[in-house]
């Protein structure tokens, strides 16, 4: 298996009937797989009951006989204007209820029976109907699943039914959650209070989590109706919107065979190196963020995954476009595959005439005719042809690992970590901390893995595969998981404890233990304050040179035995260690107690590699970055020029091109990639 490659094509949105033309162009540019069908019910059923299923059976054939696989989708995202009309009761409620009004997509209870009935059905027709199609090798559930927090009725009796089976009984929970605070004690499930007016952060964590559980229930509902009516050949998949308010990418993935995402990002200088970091959200910016996209997808199953969907064109507003720079598709593209992706699918073939995403612009523009997307994303896709197989047998490398925590996520959208950004279902603290470690990493030459924290290995396996650990904001962190940090320092592991880890446990109660809780003695430092910082403070490394900043948060450490590798340049905070280090047995642990800067975080890593010795990446071009993947007798080096000018470095040793050959000097044009193989 090689690596597939080719873009959502949506037939029923063309204005004019051009099909044996599309699957034309697409075979010329190398397309080997298409996503359909999952945004469209009213397609397939446009009254209740009458379906009509012979338009997609042109697709698929079209398809087939071009060599085109093809991803089918439920269209269970979009319901059609007479559902709706039909059965209102099946209606989203975002405030108890408050339905949200139908126009947009997604406005559904996904956990009604009516829905459920309805939905099934058209399941079970279009799977019915061409489980046997030699083109369709596989199915995506749904899309993007998790937009929206339910407060309907049926969303909140299961929620006091989930919590009576994490708890014996309302004791249990009392106890637990301290419900006394505020005169909040249960004397019966009943008395459980609606989340619209909670202000109880482990009621919140709960309601979040249980969010995430009917998600995935969901998915997992669609899965069992495809297992008993497909081929047991064809494989299951969704598309997941990672920062979705509901989405669990752990839980969701747990119930597919391959886990795939979306991976929009910024084009144009969004993919400048180096460059500072700028606001994340659901495109991403900087050329770090691209690499974070994929290791995460990477991390939701630890195995190789598919891009549904990323740029072809500018993606987003009309206010908003930024197309791609000739040869920054390709190196988006060799930067996903490199990290894990198997398979690359633009959003979307064509781009709309009507509609929300008029200016979401796909690989043909509004004319129709093949212009420079088409060109660079076809030269991509030879290239791709040629070499993919051989690229889909290796495994991205890693030089350490971070530890993601989507409960922690969830806590410290509750309880804020930033000044700038206020309590809220979609807020960020706990990705700006993760990310600010990540960049630095990135920035430092260091390749990553992204682990679960509710999906670690033994310590000893970690310790065996990763030499340096990396915890930030794991804010809230149950028993069994300190235990496995433990396990891992015990077995010689470097273990970077970034703010906030430790603080809470599963349930964001906090731990009455010095803090960083649970780990404070094998970090040799501890502290009982913390601070939120309203202005950057300068960061002082060990040699009296500054090395960056610290902001927006900072635990104020004070070291018992272990050595203070940072320190404030401020007349109060001077007397709290920024960051120390202390080695405990056959272990290590760093611990950070402030969110850095670019620098900063740099810095921290450099230290960090050179106290376990890691051999980062480093060029005397700073545009240039690396990447690696292993196979099972050979290794693939991808060399990065994230600039618009062309750089030469030194052709790096045992190291050579497809055809076996190498040269005195490695030369990167604007915005290049080179493939070389060990």
């Amino acid at each position: 298996m090689g690596v597939g490659f080719g873009a959502a094509y949506y037939t029923e949105y063309q204005p004019s009937p051009r099909l044996a033309e599309d699957m034309r162009l697409m075979q010329e540019a190398g397309f080997s797989v298409i996503r359909v069908g999952e945004s469209t019910w009213s397609t397939w059923e446009p009254e209740d009951g009458r379906f009509e299923t012979g338009w997609m059976t042109e697709v698929l054939d079209a398809a087939h006989s071009h060599g085109i696989e093809v991803l089918l989708g439920t269209p269970t995202y979009a319901v059609p204007p007479w559902l709706a009309r039909a059965h209102p009761e099946i209606a989203a409620e975002t405030k108890t209820g408050v339905r949200r009004p139908w126009g947009a997509r997604q406005e559904i209870d996904i956990t009604h029976p009516t829905f459920r009935q309805y939905a099934e059905r058209v399941i079970a027709t279009m799977v019915t109907e061409f489980a046997d199609h030699p083109a369709v090798v596989g199915y995506q559930l749904d899309n993007e699943p998790g937009v929206l927090l339910l407060h309907n009725e049926g969303v909140f009796a299961g929620f006091k039914t989930w919590l009576a089976n994490q708890f014996d009984d309302v004791t249990t929970i009392n106890d637990r959650w301290g419900l006394a605070y505020w005169s909040h004690r249960l004397s019966t499930w009943d008395d459980l209070w609606r989340p619209d007016g909670n202000a109880q952060p482990q009621y919140d964590l709960a309601w979040r989590l249980y969010q995430a559980e009917v998600v995935a229930e969901f998915i997992a509902w669609q899965a069992r109706i495809m297992r008993e009516l497909a081929r047991p050949e064809q494989w299951l998949t969704t598309c997941i919107a990672y920062d979705r308010v509901a989405a669990d990418d752990l839980r969701i993935a747990a119930e597919l065979d391959i886990a795939s995402g979306n991976a929009y990002y910024r084009m144009q200088d969004g993919l400048a190196h180096p460059a500072t970091t700028r606001p994340q959200t659901w495109m991403s910016d900087g050329t770090w963020s691209v690499f974070l996209q994929a290791d995460r997808m990477f991390g939701s199953k630890q195995a190789p995954f598919l891009v549904t969907e990323t740029n072809a064109g500018a993606i987003n507003f009309a206010n908003v476009s930024e197309p791609g720079w000739d040869g920054q598709w390709r190196q988006a593209a060799w930067a996903q595959i490199g990290r894990g992706a198997r398979l690359i699918e633009y959003w979307h073939w064509h781009t709309n005439h009507y509609g929300t995403e008029t200016h979401w612009v796909g690989v043909l523009p509004h004319d129709q005719l093949p212009g420079r997307v088409y060109r660079n994303i076809a030269e991509l896709g030879q290239e791709i042809q040629d070499i993919g197989e051989r690229v889909a047998a290796t495994t991205p490398d890693a030089d350490l690992a971070f530890v993601f925590s989507t409960p922690s996520k969830y806590a410290l959208a509750f309880e804020p970590v930033f000044g700038d950004e206020g309590a809220a279902p979609h807020s960020r603290g706990y990705q700006r901390i993760f990310e600010a470690f990540y960049k630095g990493a990135f920035d430092a030459g260091l390749q990553a893995h992204v682990l679960h924290d509710r999906a670690l290995p033994s310590g000893a396996e970690l310790a065996e595969r990763y030499p340096v650990l990396v915890v930030p904001g794991l804010y809230s962190a149950p028993d069994g998981v300190l235990a496995t940090l433990r396990e891992y320092h015990a077995a010689g592991g470097h273990l970077v404890l970034g703010p906030r880890t430790g603080y809470a446990d599963e349930w964001a109660v906090v731990r009455r233990d010095p803090q960083p809780g649970g780990l404070a003695d094998l970090a040799g430092t501890r502290y009982q304050e913390f601070t939120t910082l309203r202005a950057p403070v300068p960061i002082i490394g060990r040699d009296g040179a500054t090395l960056g900043a610290a902001h927006g948060w900072t635990d104020l450490l004070e070291p018992d035995v272990a050595e203070p590798i940072a320190r404030f340049d401020h007349p109060e905070l001077g007397a709290f260690a920024a960051a120390t280090t202390m080695t405990y047995g056959p272990g290590r642990v760093t611990t950070v107690g402030f969110v850095p800067d670019d620098a900063a975080a740099v810095a921290l890593l450099e230290t960090v590699s050179e106290l376990s010795n890691l051999r980062p990446f480093r060029c005397n071009a700073p545009s240039v970055t690396h990447s690696s993947a292993t196979g099972e007798h050979e290794r693939l080096h991808f060399y990065f020029n994230w600039s618009g000018e062309p750089v030469t470095i030194g052709w790096p040793a045992g190291q050579h091109s497809d055809d076996g050959s190498s040269q005195p000097q490695l030369e990167l044009g604007a915005w290049d990639v080179q493939l070389l193989w060990e």
